[in-house]
């Protein structure tokens, strides 16, 4: 077999090969999606409106009683939470998320980067490992949090924030993370954690008017540690949902594009065994030829 026939053969087998690998990961992460998909679409409904009664009570309490996760204060520690993925193949998901970190500290706290009053959480060591390297000042004790993602979990990281906010630790804590639209779509995302933004109450409406019983303060107390916790459940579940969809994605794409790879390969491969042929041919047709004469 000439040379060429036989590296284009190899190719082909590779192609096939990985071609196998991409439909196989797709299969995966199309499993890993629908349980996912199912568990963000659960909470976040949840979520949202927890939030949004927050902020609202926080609203129609202000001025009464002054809580440490609603006061905004002069910010001079930051830090930003940077959730990604533990393993990459899923397209621009990461880099995404920390394309958009970056920016968020260039255009907003820059001044505290060069100052060393800037800290970087991550959970998953894509995050991690892009940008520990850049940064003096980082925090790697929830990295490997997906690995069993459970509320419970998330609620000792989401305590440990909340902690060190207390402290004065920091004075604002920003969270970056991939939001879930459907499987193709991933929005990265950049949202306050700390303190809780207070909801804006439109013209005309007013504040809610709830009853607290036995009291505001002692309801507010319990009230807002939870509501954070599973607020900082639901980033989680986010990002989780959408590296599954975006692995599905790239690995689907991955796929169709070694099936062009395979048409084109195979093209070439027919070609060139057809002018092997053709040379052998006129080989022995020249060959003959100068036996009669």
């Amino acid at each position: 077999m000439p040379a060429n026939l036989k590296e284009v053969r190899i190719r082909i087998g590779s192609v096939k090969s990985t071609q196998q690998i991409t439909k196989a990961m797709k299969m995966v992460a199309a499993a890993k999606l629908r349980k996912a998909t199912e568990r963000i679409l659960k909470i976040r409904p949840y979520s949202e409106h927890l939030s949004s009664i927050l902020g609202n009570i926080l609203s129609s309490v202000q001025g009464e009683l002054e809580l440490d996760f609603g006061k905004e204060r002069e910010v001079n520690n930051v830090l930003i939470v940077v959730i990604t993925s533990d393993r990459g193949l899923c397209g621009a998901f990461n880099s995404a998320t920390v394309k958009a970190t970056q920016l968020l500290i260039e255009e907003k706290y820059s001044h505290l980067r060069d100052s060393g009053h800037l800290k970087l959480m991550f959970v998953g060591k894509k995050g991690s490992d892009l940008l520990k390297k850049q940064y003096s000042k980082v925090n790697t004790n929830f990295v490997s949090l997906f690995t069993n993602l459970t509320f419970d979990n998330a609620a000792v990281a989401a305590e440990y924030i909340m902690d060190g906010y207390s402290r004065g630790e920091y004075d604002k804590v920003e969270v970056v993370y991939g939001k879930f639209k459907n499987a193709a779509v991933q929005e990265t995302t950049v949202e306050q954690f700390l303190p809780v933004v207070n909801e804006e109450v439109e013209e005309g409406k007013g504040n809610a008017d709830y009853i607290f019983e036995p009291g505001k303060e002692e309801i507010l107390l319990e009230l807002i540690p939870k509501i954070l916790k599973t607020q900082f459940f639901r980033y989680l579940l986010d990002s989780n949902a959408s590296e599954h969809g975006a692995r599905m994605t790239a690995m689907d794409a991955a796929t169709e594009n070694a099936n062009e790879l395979l048409k084109q390969l195979k093209l070439s491969y027919n070609r060139a065994r057809q002018a092997a042929i053709t040379t052998e041919i006129t080989e022995i047709v020249s060959g003959a030829a100068a036996l009669e004469g």
